[in-house]
């Protein structure tokens, strides 16, 4: 079969007339036209006609890039040139302009010929495929979204097995989805630091819910990486659970600066507290030096003499509380959640600030009785209270009262920030200060936002509340009005079935023990005390004034050693020095250690050499000679 040129085809008068060139398809509902070599349309049927505006009789002669897209015209000519191949078929899509905008058409080629076999023009059969190439384009770019996103994502079935995971995934964790199958890795349960924690997230989803949370892993060349998880369900048309949608985000860098800026604040809240420590401190030692020149002057005076050692032991443990809470909130301690006595935290805290506000600050405490504790942790919990303490003080610069007041909240009572149908604990600080203005009031939460003079605050304080607040699942409302006060609520849940650790056992005496002991302290006068005191208990006791005579002891063979007492700090060879010796010559020595600050980089150090037992100074002879004994006698598995 031979193809004619259009320019073998002498004028228009050589085409048949267009109900001839569109045969069957002059009825048909899909959009039929017929054109020449040149481009020119020769018929058209009225299914095209309506889609395009036009009378189908006023078509012939048009051009058909009247109508075509000008990015797309060029496709004609390569299209001619599949029509003028042995096929004479060819299929292509085009944008064409319609009077509702532009549209998207797939057409169906085809050479026509005359009855002498030769080829005279090409019928075109389209069809509206805008729909399609939208969804498709969608298609295209949610796909492209969701692969090269910078959030992680996770696509499991209904019962958390992954069917996919994309590029960020695998780029964050070195999985890759064959991986993942191939080990069997349950993508969901990374992370949850219990099974506990693992059980509720399902309670969640499978409830259809939103489970949210910030999760901690193992990076895969190593170390802690914190991220925020988030997984939703995905549902079918019946509205049922098919898939679950996973995405995390890595949060390492926002962590370390939000406990950065945790610690920065402890240490603004140390330097608020410092002039009254100092001060109380003063006192302290003025009743220590007091009375043990009155026991200097009475010493043929027994009762004398022994009102002033009760006097100087009633002083020095109040300077040892002090020193206690005062460790508490300048260490950086890791977060742990425990079962905690709200009304007893608050008078300890209170106790504290009486001692260091200003003496025209008074407390009022107003405690509901018999409050089920909470599950929190103790330093954070104390930041709270010191925090919303130091801000009710500051807002009252002549004076004032601070009232604090805890009470149970259930049902409606509960905000509607929080989950309805849980109890929760309502703490509320408030002052009789200068008060807020609205616009105040909408901004105390940002990082570094004070009303306070240039270097009287860095605006911290609240802001650390707030985090603290949310890290343990509660929520905090302020209200205040100029000149009127303010007050803090600050809800936390409660823990009803969790039971808060017994105080530990107080006696006036230790038992003792013939075993042989090595004490190692560098500070003399303590070093002395404890050698005097044990020995009076039937101890045999050796010292060592520093780690490097410890050690010399430690390496004479000969010298028997049941337990050894070590400190921390020395000079010459520290604590964890002196223990690696120990377990390299003694393995089987038991020891204590003895320290008034550890670390946790210290303490990773003295478990990674299997050391658990700890005593924090100042301890008392008592509670140091029990931990000795049950140590010695092997019932104390842990500190």
């Amino acid at each position: 079969m031979s193809v004619v040129s259009c320019d073998s085809i002498a004028g228009a008068n050589a085409f048949p007339p267009p109900e001839a060139l569109l045969g069957a398809w002059a009825g048909s509902a899909a959009l039929v036209y017929c054109r020449d070599w040149q481009g020119l349309l020769l018929a058209a049927n009225h299914a095209f006609a309506r889609k395009f505006g036009c009378i189908a009789a006023e078509l012939p002669g048009k051009p058909v890039t009247t109508f075509l897209h000008q990015d797309d015209a060029a496709v004609l000519t390569i299209a001619d040139t599949d029509l003028r191949s042995s096929t004479h078929r060819t299929n292509r899509e085009h944008r064409w302009l319609t009077p509702q905008g532009w549209r998207w058409i797939a057409w169906e080629e085809a050479a026509i010929q005359d009855e002498h076999g030769k080829t005279i023009g090409i019928r075109a059969v389209g069809h509206d495929i805008t729909r399609q190439r939208v969804a498709e384009e969608q298609y295209y770019k949610l796909s492209n979204a969701v692969e090269q996103s910078p959030v992680s994502m996770v696509i499991t079935d209904a019962e958390g097995n992954v069917q996919y995971v994309n590029a960020k995934f695998t780029q964050a964790t070195g999985y890759t989805l064959e991986q993942i199958l191939d080990n069997g890795v349950q993508v969901l349960r990374e992370g949850h630091p219990d099974e506990n924690s693992y059980q509720k997230f399902w309670e969640t989803v499978r409830a259809g819910g939103e489970w949210r949370g910030e999760l901690m892993r193992e990076r895969p060349g190593g170390g802690k990486v914190w991220e925020s998880v988030q997984v939703s369900c995905m549902r079918n048309t019946a509205g049922e659970i098919t898939n679950l949608l996973c995405l995390r985000e890595d949060i390492t860098s926002r962590k370390v600066l939000e406990d950065q800026l945790r610690q920065a604040q402890k240490m603004e809240s140390l330097g608020t507290l410092a002039g009254g420590i100092a001060h109380d401190f003063n006192n302290i030692i003025a009743v220590i030096n007091g009375y043990a020149e009155f026991a200097q002057l009475n010493s043929g005076d027994g009762a004398a003499l022994q009102k002033s050692v009760n006097e100087i032991k009633r002083a020095a443990q109040r300077a040892s509380g002090l020193v206690r809470q005062i460790l508490t909130f300048s260490r950086k301690a890791d977060v742990k959640f425990t079962a905690l006595d709200l009304n007893q935290l608050t008078r300890d805290i209170v106790t504290l600030l009486a001692e260091t506000f200003p003496r025209n600050i008074a407390f009022n405490l107003t405690l509901e009785e018999q409050l089920p504790p909470l599950l929190a942790d103790q330093n954070q919990l104390q930041q709270i209270i010191l925090n919303l303490c130091v801000n009710a003080r500051d807002a009252q610069p002549s004076g004032g009262t601070i009232n604090i007041t805890t009470k149970r909240i259930d049902g409606p009572a509960v905000p509607i920030a929080l989950h309805h149908g849980r109890p929760y604990a309502c703490l509320a600080v408030s002052d009789t200060g200068t008060g807020m203005t609205p616009e105040v009031r909408a901004r105390i939460f940002e990082p570094f936002f004070t009303t306070k003079a240039v270097n009287k605050g860095t605006g911290l304080g609240l802001a650390v509340v707030y985090g603290i607040v949310a890290s343990h699942e509660g929520t905090i409302e302020v209200e205040s009005e100029p000149g009127a006060g303010s007050t803090f609520k600050v809800y936390l849940p409660l823990a009803e079935n969790a039971a808060i650790a017994p105080s530990a056992i107080k006696s006036t005496d230790f038992p003792g023990g013939a075993e042989s002991l090595l004490v190692v302290d560098d500070e003399a006068p303590l070093r002395l005390l404890l050698e005097a005191a044990l020995t009076r208990k039937g101890y045999r006791v050796t010292s060592a004034a520093d780690g490097l005579e410890a050690i010399e002891h430690l390496v004479t063979k000969h010298r028997e050693l049941d337990a050894v007492l070590l400190d921390l700090n020395m000079p010459g060879a520290n604590g964890v020095e002196v223990l690696r010796v120990i377990r390299a010559t003694r393995p089987d020595l038991k020891v204590l250690v003895l320290t008034g600050h550890l670390t946790p980089d210290a303490r990773t150090q003295f478990e990674q050499l299997g050391q658990k037992h700890f005593i924090r100074k100042p301890y008392t002879l008592d509670e140091l000679g029990r931990h000795l004994r049950e140590l010695l006698e092997g019932k104390k598995d842990a500190a």
